[in-house]
C-alpha cells in the first residue's frame, strides 16, 4: 500500500508546503499546484519581483505590475500570510498556531526584508519613497552594491538636478562582480554627477530625515534631505536554528543541499534560492532554475520515479550579471566580455524583466 501511495495510485494528491514567497518559492508553488495539494506560507500576501523594486521609487505606477498577489498566480493552492515558527518531520507550525501537514517541504525564505504585508501598503510605500525623492534637493545613498548603484542610477536619470551622494565602505563598487564592471560603473555614475565616496561609511544610528549634515568615517560632512540605506539584508534563516534542520545550516546560516536540491540527509525536504549554501552569485534567474529543478524532482518522486532519474543542479560559474543604470543603460558582465551602455540596457533596463517574469507566472505581461 505504501508503494501505491508513493506512486499516487490512491487518488489523494501529495501535500507540498512551500515556505517563502519570493521568486523561487512562488515559482515552485505555481509549478506544482495542479499535481499536488500545495500550501504557500509567506509573511506577505504578494510576490514581488525584487530586482524591479527600485523603479517604482521613481515611477510608483510601475509597482502595479512588479508586485503580484499570490492568489493571482496560485489559483489552485492555499496561502497563509504568516511566518513559520517550527518544522517537524511531518508538519509546519505557523505563527498563528496552525499545524500544516506535508509530504514534501520546500524552504525558500531567502533574505529578510521587512516590507508591508499587503500589496496596497507596498504600493503606498513606493509613493511615499517617491515623494521623499521628489521633495529632496540632496539625497544620500549608503551602500555601493547592486541596490545602491541601481537606485543612484534611477534617481540620476529621472532627476538629474538632484544632488546624489553614494557612500560605500568597500574599495570599489559592485564587489560581487569583476573589477572592470565596477570601474565602468563608477565612471558612469560620476558622469551623471553622482558623488561617489569609497572606503567610507556613515554612522547609520545617526541617520534621520530632515535636512541634516551627516559625517562619514573620515569626518567628511554630507548634506542630505533624505537617506536610503542599501546595505545587505540578512538571511532569513535564524528561525531554522530551533527546528529539525538546525544541523543542516552551514557557518553562514545557509541550508546545505545535495545535487537534487534536497536538504542533505532529507529525502522529502528541498531548499531553493538564496537560502541555499550553493557557491554561486545569488541572483533571481538562478533562483528560478532552482525552482524548476525542485519542481521536477518533487513531481518525479510523487509519481514513484527512480531517484537516479532526478534532475540535478550544477552551480553557475558563468559570472553573468547585469546591473541597470536608469531606464536605458546598464553594465553587463558576460563570460568573455564586460560592457556598459544602451546594448545591455536593452536587455534589462527598459522593463527590468517584469514582462518576462509575469509570463513565467502565467500572467499577462
Amino acid at each position: 500500500m505504501k508503494q501505491q501511495e508513493q506512486q499516487g495510485l490512491v487518488g489523494e494528491k501529495r501535500r507540498v508546503v512551500v515556505v517563502g514567497g519570493g521568486i523561487a518559492g512562488s515559482l515552485v508553488a505555481k509549478s506544482l499546484q495542479f499535481t499536488a495539494d500545495v500550501t504557500l506560507v509567506d509573511p506577505k500576501e504578494y510576490f514581488e519581483i525584487t530586482w524591479a523594486s527600485l523603479r517604482p521609487m521613481v515611477e510608483p505606477s510601475f509597482g502595479e505590475k512588479s508586485v503580484i498577489n499570490h492568489k493571482d498566480y496560485l489559483t489552485n493552492g492555499r496561502t497563509f500570510a504568516s511566518s513559520v515558527t517550527n518544522i517537524t518531520d511531518s508538519h509546519v507550525l505557523i505563527a498563528e498556531g496552525r499545524l500544516i501537514p506535508y509530504d514534501y517541504l520546500v524552504i525558500a525564505t531567502g533574505h529578510k526584508d521587512p516590507v508591508p504585508k499587503t500589496k496596497t501598503k507596498r504600493l503606498d510605500q513606493f509613493k511615499a519613497e517617491n515623494e521623499k525623492i521628489t521633495s529632496a534637493q540632496s539625497i544620500l545613498i549608503v551602500g555601493g552594491g547592486p541596490t545602491g548603484v541601481e537606485l543612484a542610477g534611477e534617481i540620476a536619470v529621472d532627476y538629474p538636478d538632484k544632488k546624489v551622494t553614494l557612500v560605500h565602505k568597500g574599495s570599489r563598487l559592485l564587489e560581487f562582480i569583476g573589477l572592470k564592471a565596477a570601474e565602468k560603473t563608477l565612471k558612469w555614475l560620476r558622469s551623471k554627477k553622482v558623488d561617489v565616496k569609497l572606503e567610507q561609511s556613515v554612522d547609520l544610528s545617526s541617520i534621520s530625515d530632515g535636512g541634516k549634515i551627516y559625517q562619514t568615517s573620515s569626518g567628511e560632512p554630507i548634506e542630505a534631505d533624505c537617506v536610503f540605506v542599501c546595505t545587505g539584508k540578512p538571511l532569513s534563516s535564524a528561525w531554522l536554528k530551533g527546528t529539525i534542520l538546525k544541523d543542516n545550516l552551514d557557518e553562514h546560516g545557509r541550508l546545505m543541499v545535495d545535487g537534487n536540491l534536497r536538504v542533505k540527509g532529507r529525502e522529502n525536504i528541498f531548499a531553493i534560492g538564496d537560502i541555499t549554501g550553493i557557491h554561486e552569485i545569488k541572483q533571481g534567474y538562478l533562483a528560478q532554475e532552482h525552482a524548476s529543478v525542485a519542481a521536477k524532482n518533487i513531481k518525479l518522486s510523487m509519481a514513484g520515479g527512480k531517484e537516479s532519474k532526478m534532475a540535478t543542479y550544477k552551480a553557475s560559474s558563468s559570472g553573468l550579471a547585469i546591473v541597470s543604470l536608469g531606464r536605458k543603460e546598464a553594465v553587463a558582465q558576460f563570460p568573455f566580455t564586460t560592457m556598459i551602455g544602451c546594448i545591455p540596457g536593452m536587455i534589462k533596463s527598459r522593463d527590468l524583466f517584469v514582462g518576462k517574469t509575469r509570463k513565467k507566472m502565467g500572467l499577462e505581461a
